[in-house]
C-alpha cells in the first residue's frame, strides 16, 4: 500500500503524536530503493546515491531505536546486485565496508546489536572481517538489532535451508513425512529473528526483489514514493501510522470467534 494522502500532509510531529507506542511493529524490514535514481537527479554518480543513503540509515536506526522496535533489517545487497558494473560492486563493497570500520563504535555506544542476514561466500574479506567484529563488538547489546542483509537473497536462503532438510533425511534423522514448517524455519539464516511486522520499500516501486520470501509471508507492505537518499524520521513515522490502521488477520477474519 502506498503513502496515504492523510499522512502525506501531516508533520513529523503531528505524525509521532498519532502512533500508538504500543501496537507498534516488533521488527521492520526495509527495501532501501532509490539510490541510482537520486544520484541521477542531481547529475551525481550512482556512488553517490549509494553514500547519500547512509544518513538516511542513521536516522532511521535511531527512530527504531527511540521507538522501542527490536529489529531492523536492511536489504543492502543483494545476491543479484552482483551483476551490476564490477567498478560499481566494487565501490559498494569498499563503501560498506568502510561504514562498518568507521561506525561500528558508535553502533556499539548505543546498544545496537549488529548481525549479518546472508552468505558470506563471495564477499571480499575485508568487509566480512568487518562483519564479524562488529557482531562480536555488539552481540551482548540490548537494544535494537540492526540485520543487515548482505549477499542475500531469499530464494538461496530457501534453497539452503531445503539442501540442510535433505541431508537430515539422507542421514535418517528425519523423515520427509515429518517436515513441518518450524523445520524449515531452523534451517533459515536467522531462525531466532521473528518474521518482519512492516515491510517498508522506498523509491515507489511494487514489488518484493527477492527479500525475506520466506518470512514476509504475513507481512504488511508499506510503499512510499521517497527516494531512499531522502527517507527520513517522518518516512518512517507515516509507515507507522498507516500499518497501525490496518486489520491484521493472519489468514483469518475480524471478529471471529
Amino acid at each position: 500500500m502506498a503513502t496515504s494522502r492523510a499522512s502525506a500532509q501531516l508533520s513529523e510531529e503531528e505524525l509521532r503524536d498519532r502512533l500508538d507506542l504500543g501496537r507498534l511493529p516488533r521488527h521492520i524490514a526495509v527495501i532501501m530503493d532509490g539510490n541510482g535514481r537520486w544520484a541521477r537527479e542531481r547529475g551525481q554518480s550512482r556512488l553517490e546515491g549509494h553514500r547519500a543513503s547512509r544518513e538516511s540509515v542513521r536516522e532511521t536506526l535511531r527512530a527504531c531505536r527511540d521507538l522501542g522496535i527490536e529489529f531492523l533489517t536492511l536489504y543492502t545487497f543483494s545476491a543479484e546486485n552482483w551483476r551490476r558494473p564490477k567498478s560499481e560492486v566494487d565501490a559498494l563493497m569498499a563503501l560498506i565496508e568502510g561504514t562498518l570500520r568507521a561506525e561500528a563504535d558508535e553502533l556499539h555506544a548505543e546498544e545496537v546489536r549488529v548481525l549479518h542476514l546472508g552468505k558470506r561466500e563471495g564477499l571480499p574479506e575485508t568487509l566480512v572481517s568487518e562483519l564479524d567484529r562488529a557482531e562480536k563488538l555488539t552481540e551482548g547489546n540490548t537494544g535494537v538489532t540492526l540485520q543487515i542483509a548482505l549477499n542475500y537473497g531469499g530464494r538461496q536462503e530457501i534453497v539452503d535451508a531445503a539442501a540442510a532438510l535433505a541431508e537430515e533425511v539422507a542421514a535418517g534423522r528425519m523423515s520427509p513425512e515429518a517436515i513441518e514448517e518450524s523445520d524449515v524455519r531452523r534451517h533459515l539464516y536467522r531462525p531466532d529473528t521473528p518474521d518482519p511486522d512492516l515491510l517498508i520499500r522506498s523509491g515507489g516501486e511494487f514489488r518484493v526483489s527477492n527479500y525475506l520470501l520466506w518470512e514476509i509471508a504475513y507481512t504488511e507492505i508499506y510503499v512510499t514514493p521517497t527516494l531512499w537518499p531522502d527517507f527520513r524520521r517522518v518516512d518512517l513515522y507515516r509507515a507507522l501510522v498507516d500499518y497501525q490502521g490496518r486489520g491484521r488477520r493472519f489468514g483469518g477474519v475480524e471478529n471471529a470467534g
